[in-house]
């Protein structure tokens, strides 16, 4: 890896904080005129992309944080929302039962979902997201000795 000026090597630090390659640039000493192209053009350039990436390794080893814990964590917070919370009550401050006569208890189900949905997304479980298969084997043939204006016709008309 090159060595990068310290403008440079401030500007991956201060990436690092929170993802926003203008304000990254502003906090490191460039223009504020020309710090959203600096900054864009800075997050193009292969030493600083391996710099930012060797800092966000060494942040991730220092806090232990990896796919591993979030995916944990995730779990536990999909328990904890679906746990019986606090019964529900009616407007006079009763609680109210089903059809056997039990306590019905509310539960966090945006937290419950959000949690969830991490996790699937963890391990590539799709079930949410339209699937679109196509099973074709064969052969697709193009005239390529044909003009493309005699491929398409014209539908302007």
């Amino acid at each position: 890896m090159a060595k990068l000026t310290d403008k440079q090597e401030l500007f991956a630090r201060e990436y690092l904080k929170d993802l926003n390659a203008t304000q990254a640039a502003i906090r490191a000493g460039y223009s504020e005129n020309t710090a959203r192209k600096i900054g864009s053009e800075n997050l193009t350039k292969p030493d600083i992309q391996d710099f930012i990436a060797e800092l966000n390794k060494e942040r991730l080893e220092r806090v232990q944080i990896d796919a591993d814990y979030v995916l944990r964590q995730a779990v536990k917070l999909h328990e904890r929302c679906m746990q019986e919370v606090e019964p529900i009550t009616d407007r006079r401050g009763e609680e109210v039962k089903d059809e056997q006569g039990r306590t019905i208890f509310g539960f966090n189900a945006k937290g419950a979902a959000a949690a969830l949905k991490l996790v699937g997304e963890h391990i590539t479980v799709q079930a949410f997201k339209k699937q679109i298969g196509n099973d074709h084997s064969g052969f697709i043939g193009l005239n390529l000795n044909k003009p493309l204006s005699e491929l398409f016709e014209d539908d302007s008309d």
